[in-house]
């Protein structure tokens, strides 16, 4: 049995879901996060119970007319889909008589396990993916694990596995799709490229932009196949084979979603944001001509990339590590690392420029640019990988500017999920910008340890408009203790949560500790085996 247990402790995968799993634990507040998931869980709520998945007096603050003039929300089914099982056992325990006295409190026992189960379970999916996909372009285990770590702290995917919006999602099921298509690329193994094609077809249902997604997967096996020299007649094969298996896969997907669509608005061809458009217009005629796509290019396009409230550099700083490494050590990259390099930057570049001319391009309150946010972690996925494969050609001055940047990533992403999103927003109502958020966030860490943030100015009348709000992003945003401050569960429940909370915190601690001291060794086992 100990020898058992000493095996699973050095097992990196076990590893990996361990800290994976904690750490989702440990973020929630049982909220999910955004009035857009709460839509979509009522779209979820409609699918199987009598409820409408747009309240009348939610309108016009939210929903448009659709067929017989019910209301809908204009998302995609994906995510709703996805929360389904959760929402059925939610609701379920919702209804017990134990927690009948919690019965339209703020976070309700059926959000709780929405987002628990929801977020933890795309968490340890996504980085084992990650994982998978970096040891398909061999890495070794101590890079691979580096690079799952790195996602997990490093990237605002820590931010958005607390604040449940599609961000991680999308995420999850681009890089299955990438990973299982780039293993049929490797073995010729038709499972996984169903298995991927699949993925990237239930994208589709989530939000239809990701396409692009999809795209950048088929320009990344095209180039690692042209750049390995892959003979042309055999290309060509291969091309045949991916048309008939990957193809008929993503018509269904797009059958489905254009069906959904058919349900609710009764055409296939015409797209929600078509109907926003019309719908907002006819309420409010003086919005532009080109409501939703009236922003100026350059506002959107530059904004996403330098502005301090939303630029994915100061949100992802990853990316710069990325860049610094790809342009010096370019020429020592093996061809897939190249054709990845090419497909998700122009993966991030398209996702910038598409929602440049949005009405709301820097994804209004949320933590940095949401639109973007998950093709930055894509692109940024591979720095902490490549820092260290090439660290003796970078040399210790890169070495070194390369650790801070990750130093620096990982505190901007564990003060990102310190409180609720729309703090900032509503201090910016009053501060005189530009506003740099990160700092910002940090400046309110402190205050808020201190007790000073009247005193330092960070509170207005704003805050305080809707209790609720005001309560939300002035507490730590985990469960714990949101549930002191909201002060509806009894002081047993949240002692006992808050033990084991702690706990927790201590345990990811330890295991964390565990990898850095397995890692310096070199001795995780994998599969029966040590390797670095």
């Amino acid at each position: 049995m100990i020898g058992r247990a000493g095996r699973l402790l050095r097992n990196p995968t076990f590893l990996l879901t361990a800290i994976a799993l904690l750490t989702a634990v440990l973020v929630q507040s049982g909220e999910l996060g955004s009035s857009d998931t709460a839509h979509r869980l009522q779209a979820t709520h409609s699918l199987w119970t009598s409820e409408p998945p747009v309240f009348p007096d939610e309108y016009p603050e939210f929903g448009i007319h659709g067929r017989g003039g019910k209301l809908y929300g204009w998302y995609g089914i994906g995510q709703s889909l996805l929360m389904l099982p959760s929402d059925v056992l939610g609701t379920y325990l919702d209804n017990l008589p134990i927690f009948a006295e919690y019965h339209g409190t703020d976070p309700t026992v059926r959000d709780i396990v929405v987002s628990y189960t929801t977020n933890i379970l795309i968490c340890v999916l996504t980085c084992l993916v990650c994982f998978r996909f970096l040891g398909l372009l061999d890495f070794t285990v101590n890079q691979r694990i580096a690079g799952a770590l790195a996602l997990l702290f490093g990237t605002t995917f820590l931010h958005y596995t607390q604040n449940m919006m599609e961000n991680n999602y999308i995420a999850l099921l681009t890089l299955s799709g990438l990973t299982f298509q780039y293993e049929w690329l490797r073995s010729g193994k038709c499972w996984a490229l169903v298995a991927g094609s699949a993925a990237l077809g239930a994208n589709l249902l989530t939000r239809l932009t990701t396409g692009m997604d999809l795209l950048a997967v088929c320009l990344f096996l095209l180039l690692a196949a042209w750049l390995t020299n892959v003979r042309r007649r055999e290309l060509r094969s291969r091309a045949a084979l991916y048309a008939r298996i990957a193809l008929p896969i993503y018509g269904v997907f797009v059958l489905l979603d254009r069906a959904y669509q058919y349900v609710r608005f009764g055409s296939f061809f015409n797209t929600y944001m078509q109907i926003v458009a019309q719908e907002s217009k006819r309420l409010d005629p003086s919005l532009p001509a080109a409501f939703p796509s009236e922003t100026p290019f350059r506002v959107g396009f530059f904004g996403a990339l330098f502005t301090p409230e939303k630029s994915i550099f100061l949100f992802d700083p990853l990316l710069v590590l990325a860049g610094i490494v790809a342009a010096l050590a370019w020429k020592s990259f093996r061809p897939e690392v190249k054709a990845y390099f090419a497909a998700f930057g122009a993966l991030l570049f398209a996702y910038v420029s598409f929602y440049a001319k949005y009405t709301v391009w820097s994804g209004d309150t949320a933590w940095g640019d949401r639109y973007v946010s998950t093709a930055a972690q894509l692109a940024a996925l591979l720095a902490v990988p490549l820092l260290l494969r090439h660290r003796a050609e970078l040399g210790n001055v890169v070495w070194r500017v390369g650790l801070a940047i990750v130093l620096v990533s990982v505190v901007i992403q564990l003060g990102s999920v310190a409180f609720w999103c729309p703090l900032e927003r509503y201090q910016m109502e009053t501060l005189s910008p530009p506003t740099f958020v990160v700092w910002l966030r940090w400046k309110n860490i402190v205050a808020f340890t201190l007790g000073k943030m009247s005193a330092w100015g960070l509170t207005n009348e704003s805050m305080r408009e809707d209790l609720w709000d005001y309560v939300h992003i002035t507490t730590w945003n985990f469960l714990p203790f949101l549930l002191k401050r909201v002060g509806k569960a009894p002081a047993w429940v949240v002692e006992v949560l808050t033990v084991l909370w702690v706990t927790a915190l201590a345990a990811l601690v330890a295991l964390l500790g565990v990898v850095g001291r397995l890692a310096a060794k070199r001795e995780f086992d994998l599969a029966g085996r040590s390797s670095s």
